[in-house]
């Protein structure tokens, strides 16, 4: 593995930097601004569509897409390290570039798995950031991290022109934006057959679908996240769709859901880096600004003892995602599954310790809405949920481990 950026890296690496440093932070405060005027606080502000139309000027737009038909047809080597830079701003740098999920990974999804007409009517638009989804996994009244324990229904009628979807569903990302158009559902069409994991399939279901009701926002740590398009409680309640609406075919659904979060376990790790590049550098400007007890911060042991293992987590996590990235190269997702699931239970871990050393340097600061710590805090401490708990990928690499020597 060459640690050097190559050529285009770096290209990119340099606009985005400007880009991050002339047009993202300074709309940080202004969305927040901004929301606050608007009739609906999960209406984008006008400021994120600037950003949006900047971004696709400057050719930094659907970076995350490996494939060249649909994407900038970067490497995961060559992505990581401008998710990295994105992650400094995560709730406005992503969606900026189009690079943000849940959309990311059903781009990714619709990419590798929808059918033409499929690709036409959703992945279309969706590259092009005219319209948001979802992706409706999870639910409340089971336990989500194993899949086959998903109760959704997704029945096919007597004449088999259409499906009835039925089940609840909770912290489905981005589907209280106005802007999420299409719900990528997983629930199960043979509830009773002998293989678990031929149970489930995927399927499109409108937003506008009579039965679909998006029922509530989930708050997390009590931030509603208006960014991201927040976190809903969504009710499927007998939502008929066309046939044609499956992804892939009966039974599929499982594979499919495993081949989707490989990519976005890695982008979350990615763009954690640089969150917690942001709080090193937000807790050294507070170090250098600060005194108590007759001296700087920055002159304090334990503050050279944050800063310091800080810096080298960050190191080892970054090169740790940067193997993981070339491997999902060189031989693909399935031969980097021990290195996915390690970033996985590495990262958020790390993270969630440097952003709370951070907060703790600030002081009240720390958690007030003056500093972006507080917000970051709760976005990677999520992150030891989301896409799988740390303990699944833990038991999974685990046996992975052991099976070594049996």
């Amino acid at each position: 593995m060459d640690f050097a950026y190559d050529a285009r890296t770096e290209e990119l690496r340099t606009k985005l930097v400007a880009f991050m440093d002339e047009f993202v932070y300074p709309a940080e405060k202004v969305a927040h601004e901004q929301r606050e005027q608007l009739a609906s606080p999960w209406d984008t502000p006008q400021v994120v569509e600037d950003l949006k139309e900047e971004a696709r000027r400057q050719g930094l737009w659907n970076l995350f897409l490996p494939d060249a038909e649909y994407g900038a047809g970067l490497t995961n080597l060559q992505y990581a390290p401008l998710a990295e830079i994105t992650g400094r701003s995560p709730q406005l740098a992503p969606t900026a570039l189009n690079c943000a999920a849940p959309d990311t990974g059903n781009m990714e999804l619709l990419a590798q798995f929808a059918s033409d007409e499929q690709k036409k009517q959703w992945l279309e638009p969706l590259l092009s950031g005219e319209i948001r989804s979802a992706f409706a996994m999870t639910e409340p009244e089971v336990a989500s991290s194993d899949a086959t324990n998903i109760e959704t229904r997704i029945e096919r009628t007597a004449d088999g022109a259409e499906y009835v979807i039925t089940g609840r569903k909770w912290y489905i990302s981005g589907a209280m934006n106005p802007d999420c158009k299409i719900f990528i559902v997983m629930g199960k069409t043979d509830p009773d057959g002998a293989d678990v994991r031929r149970q489930q399939s995927m399927i499109l279901v409108p937003r506008d679908t009579p039965g679909v009701e998006v029922r509530r926002a989930m708050q997390v740590y009590g931030y509603e996240d208006h960014s991201h398009g927040g976190h809903a409680e969504v009710v499927f309640d007998g939502a008929r769709v066309p046939a044609s609406a499956l992804v892939g075919e009966e039974g599929s659904g499982f594979a499919i859901a495993q081949a989707r979060l490989g990519p976005g376990r890695i982008h979350h790790c990615m763009r954690l880096i640089g969150m917690a590049e942001r709080a090193i550098e937000l807790m050294c400007r507070r170090a250098v600004s600060r005194e108590a007890f007759g001296k700087p911060l920055a002159q304090q042991g334990v503050v050279h003892t944050w800063i310091a293992d800080a810096r080298v987590a960050v190191e080892q996590l970054r090169l740790l995602v940067l193997k993981t990235a070339w491997l999902m190269d060189t031989v693909g997702n399935r031969g980097a599954h021990t290195e996915i699931q390690a970033i996985k239970i590495a990262t958020p871990r790390a993270v969630v310790d440097i952003i709370d050393k951070a907060v703790q340097l600030h002081g009240a600061g720390g958690v007030s809405q003056d500093f972006p710590l507080a917000e970051l805090w709760a976005g990677a401490r999520t992150l030891k949920l989301a896409d799988g708990p740390d303990e699944v990928h833990q038991r999974s690499l685990a046996r992975r481990e052991l099976k070594k020597y049996l």
